[in-house]
């Protein structure tokens, strides 16, 4: 009985510390998910600014003196918390076509954001080893939290064709000076800055005495900093403005009608009576496949165009496109350009495909239907290119999903003036998606220092400048036209000569920069205990 009573009194403290740690990583993944639901609210269109340090200094402290493993399933639970909400508007594509799509809405976003949350997991993992093998400071802890997280992203922005949606930068976009900085180091490079400084909180927070004040010293210095950076970016000139005046046209045709064969006149004669309202332009733009069939084929449509361009106006509109091959007929999501003569002048063939939406990847081993109706999955186009337009300043295209890729949007050989962006967000109805999706157009601008012009079926178009400040704008279930001037563009951003090269040379100058710091703290402390000790 002894014996027994002595084993019992050993096993039940293991259990007891099982119990306790499981229960401690339950309580750090619900903290997590929290955390990660909260950072929906940090974008547009909430922008709460002040949730930022919230959510991301929750992770940091909840991630404390935790293995590989369960610091993966921390970050897991944030990314799922983040994702769930954030994208959750990507249900309401299934429901334009619900008796064939409907069922598939919630087991698809869970899925996806259960996929995409792996990658905050990675991050939290990778900070957790990084941490585990050495002794840091807070400063160098909350630069490995930042550099962890900034490479998830990117390659979440680059796996499978990327997904680079609501990077962590994306929270300073409604404040002018603030969104700046990505001129320099790119929506990656704004991604570190902002989690860098949104965790210095939390290691304030877990430091004591004097290094908590240096920490939080440090977190207004670089709200400072990127404050300033921005401020001085704003006051810089810019180019001289071209002096061409836009159109742009916004139909409103509800997506589970467009393509109805029964609809195509009236949605084609919506576009022509708003394009033919009283007003002055030179450029007229109509969004991504405005005209429901194949422009090139029809002779009669070109010619109503063309009656409606007049003094030498210019057609930029979202139209699908075919072309026959010895593989069979290959269809293009394009976007071309027509003159008063109903001519074509050059053309663009989005290269960025949405998965599932615009072709079926594997499609060998995959039965799934496309959520988008058409004859065929689409033929991505060879990649960015710059449009010459007579007596016009060069634009580059970018239709729908394109524009959510950092530094994949301008042709680096052939510089555009502005950034013309084709899309329909119908399929998202009044969601938040149509809003995250905008933010997306206004840091392009702000990176490559060029105007972005946004045409939507419905929600939302929009005239932005090239300091991504909006100038004009259709809301969501808006029918109308924006007549505005074609903002002036920016001289090369350094984001825009570079690419992401700029943040890899950010993230060694910040490291480089602690080291140092933390090298010459130590140096000073060890001459100071030598200098005590012969004293």
């Amino acid at each position: 009985m002894d014996q027994r009573a002595a084993s019992d009194q050993i096993v039940k403290p293991e259990i007891l510390n099982r119990i306790a740690l499981r229960h401690r990583l339950l309580s750090r993944m619900t903290l997590g998910f929290v955390a990660g639901a909260l950072t929906v609210l940090t974008f547009p269109p909430f922008s709460l600014l002040l949730l930022v340090p919230v959510a991301y200094s929750a992770l940091f402290v909840g991630l404390r003196d935790l293995s590989f493993g369960r610091a993966f399933l921390v970050g897991w639970a944030f990314g799922l918390g983040q994702f769930g909400f954030g994208i959750s508007w990507i249900a309401e594509s299934f429901y334009v076509e619900d008796r064939r799509f409907g069922t598939m809405a919630i087991p698809a976003v869970t899925g996806l954001s259960a996929g995409l949350a792996i990658f905050p997991a990675i991050a939290a993992a990778l900070f957790a080893e990084i941490t585990r093998r050495g002794a840091m400071g807070s400063l160098l802890a909350c630069l490995a939290f930042a550099t962890s997280w900034t490479v998830a992203e990117w390659l979440r922005g680059h796996v499978l064709t990327g997904f680079p949606w609501n990077l962590a930068g994306y929270a300073l976009l409604d404040y002018a000076a603030l969104r700046q900085t990505a001129a320099w180091v790119g929506s990656y490079g704004l991604s570190f800055l902002t989690v860098f400084v949104a965790v210095l909180p939390g290691a304030a927070v877990m430091a004591s005495g004097r290094q908590r004040l240096t920490v939080s010293l440090m977190a207004l210095a670089g709200i400072a900093a990127i404050w300033a950076v921005g401020t001085l970016h704003l006051q810089s000139d810019t180019q001289q403005p071209p002096g061409v005046d836009l159109r742009i046209v916004q139909g409103n045709i509800p997506q589970g009608e467009k393509w109805a064969p029964e609809n195509r006149e009236a949605t084609f004669a919506r576009y022509l009576e708003l394009s033919t309202w009283p007003g002055d332009f030179d450029v007229l733009l109509w969004p991504e496949t405005a005209f429901p069939g194949f422009l090139d084929e029809d002779t009669e449509a070109r010619a109503r165009i063309a009656a409606a361009l007049q003094d030498g106006r210019v057609l930029l509109t979202g139209v699908p496109d075919r072309v026959p091959s010895e593989d069979g007929t290959r269809y293009f999501n394009t976007v071309q350009a027509f003159d008063e003569t109903g001519r074509i002048l050059t053309g663009y063939a989005k290269h960025h495909l949405v998965p599932f939406g615009e072709y079926v990847p594997f499609r060998g081993w995959l039965p799934i239907e496309r959520l988008t109706a058409g004859l065929g999955d689409f033929t991505p186009g060879p990649g960015p290119r710059t449009l010459a337009l007579p007596g016009l300043p060069l634009v580059a295209v970018a239709i729908c999903y394109e524009i959510i890729f950092p530094g994949h949007v301008v042709d680096d050989l052939f510089r555009p003036d502005w950034v013309f962006n084709a899309t329909n967000d119908a399929w998202f109805g009044t969601s938040i998606g149509p809003e995250q999706h905008l933010a997306s157009a206004r840091i392009r601008a702000v990176e490559e220092g060029l105007p972005v012009i946004r045409a939507a079926n419905t929600g939302i178009s929009a005239v932005i400048d090239a300091n991504g400040e909006i100038v004009a704008r259709l809301d969501t279930g808006e029918t109308g036209i924006i007549d505005a001037s074609l903002p002036s563009a920016r001289p090369p951003t350094l984001y825009a000569s570079f690419g992401d090269w700029m943040l890899l040379a950010l993230i060694l100058a910040s490291w480089s920069w602690a080291l140092t710091a933390n090298a010459t703290a130590h140096y000073r402390r060890m001459r100071k205990t030598v200098m005590q000790r012969s004293g």
